[in-house]
């Protein structure tokens, strides 16, 4: 009997770091022993390259432009520590939708079973996750990926984009669709930051896989083309980073999500917006404010 591969798909506005995160799980994993594929589903090809030394590999789309048929062997390329990475691209500028890469590039690797004939462990779909079109959708509603997890800050658009992915969880849970594994808090540095994310997953009834502070570590690796596990694999921000690879590496329990409604989403970041300045007209230091304060 074949093994099961585990699949699963990181979500997060664009610039929340979700690149960062995902191919920073994706090395911690490798150097736990698994055998990893990452597979980059934004339209700008730009997910692995982190893996690579800074350099971008041809995407599936691109590829398929240039010839009418493609290996998919063509369009996998190793990254740091075995890592296996892969570009779903885009259309060309200005044409169809964004996220037929996906669609085209799981279709592709399905019919050729490469998965199986590689004998990955971990599949990790890295997704644009403000983008309201059905081939960001893919991983969710076909239930490519088994676990989702979202990466999301205290800022208010993150945390919107996270609660329409858990809309769309929701939704597509019924007819078996992905379910929710948790939320990657990033960039918390601030007492009030963890607070908001808090508060906003015990509202959703969801999780916390993992506080990641912002870490001038992480902007000095990718300076060097490079994920913090393989340009500093002895830091604190790497150990923050193995730490949730392990915890998504184990984790097997996901479950559907309760979405705010967008009336009670505003209400509730309202509150949280005169709460802080409640306590920042008391002149409390930007890394004190906090619920607690």
């Amino acid at each position: 009997m074949a093994k099961k591969i585990k699949q699963i798909a990181i979500y997060g506005k664009g610039g929340i770091g979700k690149s960062t995160t995902t191919s920073n799980i994706s090395a911690a994993l490798s150097t736990m022993g698994y055998k990893v594929m990452q597979f980059g589903c934004d339209p700008k090809g730009d997910s692995t390259n982190t893996l690579r030394d800074g350099s971008y590999i041809p995407t599936v789309l691109d590829t398929l432009r240039e010839k009418s048929k493609v290996n998919a062997r063509d369009v996998i390329f190793e990254g740091f520590n075995g890592v296996y990475c892969v570009e779903a691209g885009g259309p060309a500028p200005g044409v169809g939708c964004a996220g037929r890469g996906i669609i085209t590039a799981v279709q592709l690797f399905k019919q050729q079973r490469i998965f199986e004939e590689l004998d990955l462990d971990i599949v990790i779909y890295d997704v644009l996750g403000d983008v309201v079109c059905g081939g960001f959708a893919v991983p969710v509603r076909e239930g490519i990926a088994e676990h989702v997890f979202t990466v999301t800050s205290s800022d208010f658009m993150a945390i919107y984009a996270a609660n329409n992915l858990f809309k769309g969880i929701h939704k597509y849970s019924k007819s078996g669709g992905a379910l929710l594994g948790g939320v990657i808090a990033n960039s918390v540095n601030a007492g009030y930051s963890k607070e908001i994310i808090d508060d906003f997953v015990k509202q959703t009834n969801t999780q916390v896989m993992e506080y990641v502070p912002r870490s001038v570590t992480v902007t000095q690796s990718e300076l060097q083309g490079k994920t913090t596990i393989e340009a500093a694999p002895h830091s604190e921000q790497a150990k923050i980073y193995k730490g949730l690879a392990e915890k998504i590496g184990n984790h097997t329990d996901s479950k559907t999500p309760s979405p705010l409604e967008i009336a009670e989403l505003r209400e509730w970041a309202a509150k949280w917006g005169e709460h802080l300045l409640r306590l920042e007209q008391q002149n409390i230091p930007q890394d004190k404010l906090a619920v607690n304060s």
